[in-house]
């Protein structure tokens, strides 16, 4: 390997962060140039200082509106509201509404005071971070509620603002702005050893990020040895269509979220590319298992360096684990399934 641009615990990688820096040498910012945007950065997060100040005055605030990728609302909007629940704030929050089941506390009380929900749309239109361009009637209900937020006087958290949400806000929340609520404490229904399984269809048959495919039938019946129950979770815009017969495989693909929270909640093991469902293990206190075709070690999975980075704010209570070909992930399932969750 070439010298690292990133290191975090013990893994270096030649990727940069895709963050600031990163920004500045794609577009080869100089002199002045680079003086100003620096500033402009800096100012942002003095502002997001200033408007946390505000927001716990005053009680109350807005945010959003969040229309992108599940990683995204689990690493960098989720923390942060209950972040601001936990410091007695109101939040007026305008999002996904089929993310509503993640957003309560321990006790299953909801986080949101007033919920401007977006419907869901990922069957019309992929996510992107969070500058997915939704529906036009979607589009229409982000701006009654940007005009709302605009009008209304109290602290305006606008994650729709693409500089702020990229250059300021994920990066600042890492300034312990962030809190977890377990809400497996809520969702969890029985101790079951299960395991839980996110057979990935969105996106190519290969990419840096994810890899290549996995022949999840196959993979299923050389895990299902050790396992009473394997539940197959996820949206059904974004998970492979199983033909398996296997007895212990429970199809539990829904738009409803809880379902995903109640089976993840009552498993031993989370088994998932790698994704935004990382995050779901350390909301439900499960060990998940990110498993990547196409590369041998952990530097080979793309933006894995920001996906440590960022997983640093939700405690890290589980740090990741990795395999790289079926038998690393039996051998793996082998010891942790002597584990008692």
């Amino acid at each position: 390997m070439s010298k690292p641009y990133s290191k975090v615990d013990q893994y270096e990688f030649n990727q940069d962060f895709s963050d600031n820096n990163a920004y500045i040498k794609q577009s080869g910012l100089k002199g002045f140039g680079l003086f100003k945007y620096r500033l402009k950065v800096w100012l942002a997060f003095k502002k997001a200082d200033k408007r946390l100040k505000q927001s716990i005055e005053k009680g109350t605030c807005y945010y959003g509106p969040f229309k992108g990728e599940f990683g995204h609302f689990t690493a960098h909007t989720l923390p942060f509201l209950m972040y601001l629940h936990k410091h007695g704030v109101k939040i007026i929050y305008c999002g996904m509404e089929l993310h509503k089941p993640f957003m309560v506390d321990e006790k299953g009380n909801s986080i949101i005071h007033e919920f401007r929900p977006l419907r869901d749309f990922f069957a019309e239109v992929s996510p992107r971070a969070n500058s997915t361009v939704p529906p036009k009637d979607v589009q229409n209900e982000i701006k009654k509620f940007e005009d709302e937020a605009n009008a209304s006087g109290l602290p305006f958290w606008n994650i729709g603002d693409d500089f702020y949400y990229w250059f300021v806000h994920r990066d600042w929340l890492l300034l312990n702005h962030t809190y977890v609520y377990h809400i497996d404490k809520f969702y969890k229904t029985k101790d079951e050893n299960a395991c839980c399984v996110f057979p990935r269809s969105k996106g190519a048959a290969k990419s840096h990020n994810n890899g290549e495919q996995w022949d999840y039938v196959a993979l299923i019946d050389l895990i299902a040895p050790y396992f009473d129950k394997i539940y197959i979770c996820g949206h059904p815009s974004q998970v492979k269509d199983l033909n398996t017969t296997n007895p212990k495989v429970e199809i539990a693909v829904s738009t409803n979220n809880r379902v995903t929270l109640e089976k993840a909640s009552n498993s031993k093991l989370i088994i998932t590319q790698h994704s935004g469902v990382n995050n779901v293990g350390e909301y439900v206190n499960t060990q998940v298992l990110i498993i990547y075709k196409g590369g041998n070690k952990v530097s080979d999975i793309g933006s894995m360096n920001n996906t440590l980075r960022f997983r640093k704010s939700l405690e890290d209570k589980y740090p990741l684990k990795f395999a790289f070909n079926e038998q690393e992930i039996v051998n793996f399932v082998k010891e942790h399934n002597q584990i008692k969750k």
